[in-house]
């Protein structure tokens, strides 16, 4: 099982591919963390899954322009609603980012990333790139590990994001209680 799924920038992919409901989410440059929290008021929280230490996939090494066999810290969250798992996050910071100021997202627990990033005047983001996720994705098996019904596919995007020219990637998975995902579910599929 590989976690690389078919990441592609979204420029690349036909509007027509992508599901409608999902779309402006999936293209938005501004932080999920804010949209989110403004959807659901007073309700939306950070669950740590995990973090540890952890050599990256291969994808994710090649987006970050890191060596291979390279290890970095690996953050996976689920962004909810009223308990309910609305997005799967994962970020993938090197280690040689985890220095300076950068230091302090090794001790995120349930704050958001994004409040963090977002807040930065620094802060770049690099190229949105989308994917399909499907089963047999060790990405897809990370994602759906909560979840009681696991769909056929689920759409997720992901950046590079850079502070003081330190990189770290953010990959950001809508699931199937999102709101608009209940309208995508049937547009699911693989391009």
């Amino acid at each position: 099982m590989t976690l690389d799924s078919r990441w592609q920038p979204h420029e690349r992919y036909c509007r027509a591919a992508i599901p409608q409901a999902l779309c402006a989410w999936l293209l938005d440059p501004e932080s999920l963390t804010l949209r989110l929290q403004q959807l659901c008021p007073g309700r939306f929280k950070v669950r740590l899954v995990a973090l540890q230490r952890g050599r990256p996939a291969r994808s994710e090494v090649e987006a970050l322009g890191m060596r291979r066999g390279s290890h970095a810290l690996i953050r996976q969250v689920l962004l909810q609603c009223g308990g309910e798992p609305w997005v799967y996050a994962r970020t993938v910071i090197p280690l040689r980012s985890l220095r300076g100021r950068l230091k302090r997202l090794a001790h995120l627990g349930t704050r958001p990333l994004g409040a963090v990033l977002f807040a930065d005047p620094g802060m770049h983001r690099g190229v949105v790139e989308l994917a399909c996720i499907e089963p047999g994705q060790a990405l897809y098996t990370a994602a759906t590990a909560h979840l009681r019904t696991r769909p056929a596919a689920i759409w997720g995007r992901r950046s590079v994001f850079t502070i003081a020219r330190k990189p770290l990637l953010v990959s950001e998975v809508f699931l199937p209680a999102f709101p608009a995902a209940h309208a995508a579910r049937r547009t699911w599929r693989s391009r």
